[in-house]
């Protein structure tokens, strides 16, 4: 046995087992956790870059569109402008032709008028003069003023020289004699009137009034039975029946009573008056003789029935109102156009004459 435990294998002493390396793995999870940082923050930083971007994108759209607005709206100023020049240009172009059209107009009168005699100037003197007379009369109605400068007309053409005036003169007489005929209608006069009665009105107290110098007549005082003056009873009666009548009037009415107006009323009564004289005023400026007519008959009878004619105010501006009522304020008036009209011809025949002596001269020449 002993020879059996020898030639068996010399016990061996179990080793000891290694551990694994975890170092490499520790490593490459660390790189990879590194590389997942890096890509993270790459993204992070891709993604920041892309949203600048885009950002940048929509404001340079939206710079983009203002600057397009911009340029549009100048574009439309300028075209607008362009149009205002354009529109001034014509203006200024249409200015300069009428102010070119004037100067040749007025080089041709001053030409024409170097050419003219002093018969011409007179005769276009009594041209203005007879249109002065024509104007006044039939517009302002004005016979003085017409008159006049139908006399200073026929002076000028006294004054010319030429030979064919003479219808014209002839006419302008029968219109001068004409004019003298007719009765001269002093409108500042009645104005002036009519004034001093509405100043007057306004004068006028309620004392004026018809209401407070109402007719009537008092009855007559009743009589008393006599009794005996000593008896005292008798006496208190007759005493109280004078204090009754004292402080009660009775009056009996033999026409109707007009009627009673309040100080309203009466203010309103000279208002009214007024506005009536107002209106004869302007029939008087406008020359309308139905309305001047109307407007003081109304104003008479206003005061014939609310104010009393016993007052020496109230009769006097009645008495001054009847005698207006009487003035005509449009007579007929007179055609004084036929002497411009011979005049005109007269001038037009001159004209003609001195043109074809113009023509013959130069046919001549």
């Amino acid at each position: 046995m002993t020879e059996t435990t020898k030639q068996l294998p010399a016990p061996v002493n179990p080793t000891k087992a290694q551990r694994p390396r975890l170092w490499p793995i520790w490593v490459i999870a660390l790189i990879a956790l590194i590389l997942a940082l890096l890509l993270s923050l790459w993204n992070w930083q891709q993604w920041q870059t892309h949203k600048a971007t885009v950002q940048v994108i929509q404001d340079l759209r939206l710079d983009t569109a203002q600057l397009e607005d911009r340029y549009g709206s100048r574009g439309s100023e300028q075209a607008q402008r362009l149009q205002a020049l354009e529109s001034k240009l014509s203006d200024q172009r249409d200015l300069i032709a009428t102010q070119q059209r004037q100067i040749d107009h007025n080089a041709r009168e001053l030409l024409e008028a170097g050419n003219r005699t002093r018969t011409d100037w007179l005769l276009a003197e009594a041209e203005y003069l007879l249109r002065v007379a024509n104007q006044r009369l039939l517009i302002e109605k004005d016979i003085r003023g017409a008159l006049s400068a139908l006399e200073s007309a026929d002076e000028v053409l006294r004054e010319s020289d030429d030979i064919g005036v003479y219808p014209v003169r002839q006419q302008l007489a029968r219109e001068i004699l004409a004019l003298r005929g007719i009765q001269d209608v002093d409108r500042t006069g009645l104005y002036l009137q009519l004034e001093a009665a509405i100043a007057s009105i306004h004068e006028l107290t309620d004392q004026a009034l018809v209401h407070d110098q109402a007719p009537g007549l008092k009855i007559a005082e009743g009589t008393t039975e006599p009794g005996d003056s000593g008896n005292r009873f008798v006496r208190g009666w007759n005493r109280f029946a004078d204090t009754l009548k004292q402080v009660v009037v009775v009056r009996r009415l033999d026409e109707p009573v007009k009627p009673l107006l309040a100080p309203d009323q009466s203010a309103w009564a000279r208002l009214n008056l007024q506005l009536m004289l107002e209106e004869a005023e302007m029939a008087v400026l406008r020359g309308n003789q139905p309305l001047y007519e109307r407007a003081l008959s109304k104003a008479i009878t206003t005061i014939n029935d609310w104010y009393d004619a016993t007052n020496p105010a109230i009769r006097g501006l009645a008495d001054s109102l009847n005698e207006l009522s009487e003035r005509n304020v449009d007579p007929q008036l007179p055609d004084i156009s036929q002497s411009l009209g011979l005049l005109k011809e007269r001038l037009a025949g001159r004209l003609a004459t001195e043109d074809s002596d113009a023509e013959r001269g130069g046919d001549d020449s």
